[in-house]
């Protein structure tokens, strides 16, 4: 779904459960949602957080021991939504698109609905966030100082600062997808002219980030620690998070890559244009390996035939108008056939159409590419068309 519709979904929904979780509150029309695994990894963090509570304030109660457990997840949460609301507001000033943003388990997650065009644009979006998170820490830093040690206020402050610096921190180790791995991939893209090649970069060092999460974790078990059940359970669950997260960056890259020599016009089917109350039948006919654009009496098109529901109504009503059957021309259908091969693939990925409008420089329709084509040549099985 793209960001547009999101927007217009969500304008109509009040406070309440949407796809994706509990809305919480909008930000230039972006949905900020809650995840169900939020309250399981906050429970977690609560029960494991506790007996330190216990070595941090000796001779604390158990209800304030609990309460102020329950407050450091609820800061943690804090602390990850002032994060990702740093990288949402830059990369709507940038005209990023911003699909959502969600926060669960044990992290938080900003969705654009496109990839940044330049490796500055990238860069600048992915340190927006742990810029955002050091600073409050240096506040809360800062707040400590006028606050009485030893006391329920000062581990309050104290457990604000340490979230939102372990937040900034943890998110700048060099590897995807942490915003550490997008700055890498960032500069490695500058540096070499291709995104893929700082893709690969910083995948590798995700895998890196996730293995050392991992040995720490079993480092802490072995020195017998006093934090090591929160820190196994905080690494296990992390390193899973980052090393998947790696592995789907890599997938994606490589569907956006785009074939060497390979130019889009060699998978545009030639476009026809016909009247849109000709009947079904005769224009599903006249559409063997060919783009059909149905246009009304009026001179304005009634969209591209779409063959599938084309079919099932020439079997039904072969005189029906081919209008019927017909996909709407949207923005979001049409390609520019200058554009770059990278992001045709890209677009058409996060567009749901069968079929898409090419058109020229002067916005004249060149030719129709069909979504089964496109992939066809993204894994290697081009069929060059002529004529």
């Amino acid at each position: 779904m793209d960001a547009t519709r999101e927007h217009r979904r969500g304008r109509s929904r009040r406070f309440g459960a949407v796809d994706g979780g509990l809305l919480l509150f909008r930000v230039d029309g972006v949905p900020v949602l809650l995840a169900p695994s939020w309250w399981i990894g906050s429970l977690v963090i609560v029960v494991l957080y506790e007996p330190l509570v216990g070595r941090l304030l000796p001779g604390v109660g158990v209800a304030t021991s609990w309460t102020l457990s329950a407050a450091f997840a609820v800061l943690l949460g804090l602390s990850v939504l002032a994060h990702e609301l740093g990288h949402c507001v830059v990369a709507l000033r940038l005209g990023i698109p911003v699909r959502r943003l969600r926060l669960f388990l044990l992290g938080g997650l900003s969705e654009v609905a496109r990839t940044p065009k330049k490796p500055g644009h990238e860069g600048l979006v992915a340190a927006a966030g742990p810029i955002v998170s050091v600073l409050l820490a240096v506040l809360c830093g800062l707040l400590l100082l006028a606050v009485p040690p030893g006391g329920p206020a000062w581990l309050l402050v104290a457990e604000c600062a340490v979230a939102n610096l372990a937040v900034g921190v943890f998110n700048l180790l060099p590897g995807l997808p942490l915003d550490g791995g997008r700055l890498l991939r960032a500069g490695v893209w500058a540096a070499t002219g291709a995104r893929s090649k700082g893709t690969r970069a910083a995948v590798f060092g995700g895998g890196a980030v996730a293995v050392g999460l991992l040995v720490w974790a079993l480092w802490g078990l072995a020195e017998g620690s006093p934090d090591r059940w929160l820190r196994l359970g905080v690494c296990v669950v992390t390193a899973w998070f980052v090393g998947a997260g790696a592995m789907n960056e890599f997938t994606s890259e490589s569907r956006r890559e785009w074939p060497d020599g390979l130019a889009l016009s060699d998978l545009m089917r030639p476009v026809l244009q016909l009247p849109a109350e000709s009947p079904v039948s005769a224009a599903l006919s006249a559409s063997a390996g060919r783009g059909v654009v149905l246009v009304r009496a009026d001179g304005v098109a009634a969209g591209l035939l779409d063959e599938t529901t084309a079919q099932r109504l020439a079997a039904e009503s072969p005189h029906s108008p081919a209008e019927i059957a017909a996909q709407p021309i949207r923005p979001e259908t049409v390609l520019l056939l200058s554009e770059p091969g990278a992001d045709i693939a890209e677009h058409v990925r996060e567009v749901a159409a069968r079929q898409f409008l090419v058109v020229d420089e002067d916005g004249k329709p060149a030719g129709v590419v069909h979504r089964g084509d496109l992939r066809a040549a993204m894994a290697g099985e081009v069929r060059r068309r002529t004529g």
